[in-house]
């Protein structure tokens, strides 16, 4: 139970430290209202459950050791998001809090593009593969199921961390509105968060 509670502890230190998840996130909230940032959320924590099964099964192993799918997966996640760094610079800085003259993704549309985002990331993979190790906490349960048990661990803390952060996001969206050059700031921000991961992934 201590290791268990350790590891929330850990995550939730992580969860709430800036990055480029959380950022994101928080723009979702702010451009779009707390919805938004949710289905972005949910769609961060699904590909979770994608990486946890990965590390459970033993493929991220086979990843770590394959130059070759790890680049292919790191260019693919890279491009990506530097397409979407593209479609906000297209898209305009116009931001309306109503519904009209404004390009809203809807919250599917977030959704696949937080799940699309983290699955190509092949780092989530790899920080499992080394974090789950240091915290397992049976020597009777099967190696497999306790990595799936910090698996959901994880995901349920950095879900109601992220939440709060959508929250928060939202809140500031309804206190902009009346801000003529918010748009351009939120827009060039999402840029460089987008870039700044895409880099990251790549590094």
């Amino acid at each position: 139970m201590e290791t268990l509670i350790s590891f929330i502890l850990a995550v939730s230190i992580l969860a709430i430290s800036p990055g480029p998840d959380n950022i994101f996130v928080l723009m979702q909230s702010v451009v779009h209202g707390k919805k938004y940032g949710l289905a972005t959320i949910i769609g961060l924590m699904t590909g979770c459950i994608v990486h946890t099964i990965f590390v459970a099964v033993g493929i991220s192993t086979i990843i770590k050791e394959n130059n070759t799918i790890f680049l292919v997966i790191k260019i693919l996640g890279a491009v990506y998001l530097l397409y979407l760094a593209y479609k906000v610079i297209t898209g305009g800085s116009e931001i309306s809090m109503s519904t009209e003259k404004i390009d809203k993704k809807t919250p599917f549309q977030l959704f696949k593009i937080g799940f699309i985002m983290n699955v190509l990331n092949p780092k989530v993979t790899l920080f499992f593969l080394a974090l789950f190790p240091g915290f397992l906490f049976s020597e009777i349960l099967p190696i497999s199921l306790q990595f799936y048990t910090l698996g959901a661990l994880f995901i349920l803390v950095s879900f109601v961390v992220f939440s709060l952060i959508a929250i928060l996001g939202g809140t500031i969206s309804e206190k902009i509105k009346t801000s003529k050059n918010i748009g351009v700031w939120l827009q060039w921000i999402q840029v460089f968060v987008f870039i700044g991961i895409a880099v990251f992934i790549l590094i």
